[in-house]
């Protein structure tokens, strides 16, 4: 075995030793673009993909995190299918691009992506605007943390989606340090 060959069994290796599902990108591939139409909408930050990329199907959002659904383990949170159903109207049967940050995949083994509409806008970054979702990165994948923060930012102050639930309702999202969520 070259040494080459032998350090790249060995990384393997380790992330499989380790319990490591996500698949770190190259530089030369961390600006590569994928096209795919939206087959059907899981929930508001997770949508199916065809054709498939990569043997993958499942794409998760880069950046945002919606509240869950009914068909979710954890159970539904409040605005859980407001932004399930925005997601399907906005996404389902759309022509897609996909781009892709440092991880490619999660450790559900679903691409991890910034999706791109049509007109150019990317759905991560609306869904915020929009109040369908609050902000939830996790590093390395923080390329657009600050446009995101900022739309956050807009929406909460504009009282839009899940920012216009009263506390009651706020306390049930999940807590991403955005100050809201992690019980009543």
């Amino acid at each position: 075995m070259t040494p080459r060959v032998l350090v790249a069994v060995s990384v393997l290796a380790l992330g499989v030793a380790t319990g490591c599902g996500s698949v770190t990108l190259p530089e030369s591939d961390r600006d590569a673009e994928r096209t795919a139409t939206v087959a059907s909408v899981t929930d508001g930050d997770t949508v199916e993909i065809r054709p498939a990329i990569d043997g993958e199907e499942d794409v998760r959002l880069i950046g945002v995190d919606a509240p869950e659904t009914a068909d979710s383990p954890r159970g539904a949170q409040p605005y859980g299918e407001k932004a399930a159903e925005y997601a399907e109207e906005k996404l389902e049967g759309q022509r897609v691009t996909l781009r892709f940050d440092v991880e490619k995949t999660d450790q559900y083994d679903r691409l991890l992506a910034y999706v791109y509409l049509p007109d150019g806008s990317m759905f991560n970054e609306t869904l915020l605007k929009e109040g369908y979702a609050q902000v939830a990165t996790f590093p390395p994948n923080v390329r657009h943390l600050g446009s995101f923060e900022t739309a956050q930012r807009m929406a909460r102050e504009a009282e839009r989606g899940i920012w216009s639930l009263p506390e009651s309702q706020l306390c049930r999202l999940t807590d991403r340090s955005n100050g809201i969520g992690g019980g009543c």
